[in-house]
């Protein structure tokens, strides 16, 4: 029995982009410049679909190579990094706790100073209509014109503050294109899987349909002509007949057994 390495769910898609790119590519290569004549490109596809665990089965190391270091990198990293990652980011909070702190009075100290501006100029201003004027319109005034300032001074300060924190995170920002790709070890094994499937599975597949012209697009069995590839299945047993001339087959026979009358004699032989 030969055994096949099923590819995983996941895998299925990439086995069917490898499929397609190599049948509309096919009439670049003049061993299927057949394509189309006898078989179109969709009955190839079912072909090759049905017969995907066969296949696959020409790329079985690089297969296993592949999903070990595909597994590898998702499998957790030990309990003493995962700490240590876990307690980096507890430290850096408390060395950022400060700057956490002033970003809130940054962002709070405009709110506060404009509101007080607002209202000792409004209450200045309307004292100041009075007559007689109050003798603390002029101080509420000021009070007013003070906190205007603190209030530009602040807004000025957080957009400054706001400008730095862009500036750090792009610099420190990992491109879109580098963080969504696979490494560099999973991207070699997964590229040596496609090639060893399409040159030692997919085109010796096609090629050998092509040339079979009793290929069935339907049938799941591989044509005639792939006689490199491991078949997959089960062989029954053999079963013959027994020979004309060999006993083993012929019915036992038995003989009665041999019952014989007593032996009476005269009277002398009496029975003990």
């Amino acid at each position: 029995m030969n055994s096949a390495p099923h590819l995983l769910t996941e895998d299925r898609a990439e086995y069917e982009r490898i499929l397609d790119d190599a049948l509309r590519n096919a009439h670049d290569r003049p061993d299927l410049a057949a394509v189309g004549q006898r078989l179109n490109a969709e009955q190839l596809r079912t072909m090759a679909l049905n017969a995907a665990a066969l296949i696959t089965t020409a790329a079985a190391a690089e297969y296993e190579h592949y999903v070990k270091v595909r597994e590898e990198l998702r499998t957790p990293r030990p309990a003493a990094s995962v700490r240590n990652s876990v307690l980096a980011p507890a430290v850096g909070e408390a060395d950022e706790s400060g700057a956490g702190f002033a970003a809130v009075i940054a962002v709070l100290a405009p709110v506060l100073a404009g509101t007080a501006a607002v209202i000792f100029l409004l209450v200045g201003y309307i004292l100041k209509m009075l007559s007689p004027t109050p003798s603390f319109a002029d101080t509420l005034l000021t009070a007013g014109w003070f906190f205007g300032a603190v209030t530009a001074a602040g807004i000025l300060v957080a957009a400054a503050g706001l400008l730095i924190t862009a500036l750090r995170n792009g610099a420190t920002q990992v491109p879109a294109e580098e963080a969504a790709g696979e490494p560099d070890e999973v991207a070699r094994a997964k590229e040596a899987w496609r090639h060893a499937v399409l040159e030692r599975g997919l085109l010796p597949f096609l090629r050998a349909a092509l040339a079979d012209p009793s290929a069935d697009p339907t049938s799941a069995d591989p044509p005639r002509h792939v006689s490199h590839l491991p078949k997959i299945g089960y062989s029954g047993p053999d079963y013959s007949s027994p020979s004309e001339g060999s006993t083993a087959g012929q019915r036992p026979t038995f003989t009665s057994p041999d019952f014989t009358s007593p032996d009476f004699g005269g009277p002398e032989h009496q029975p003990e």
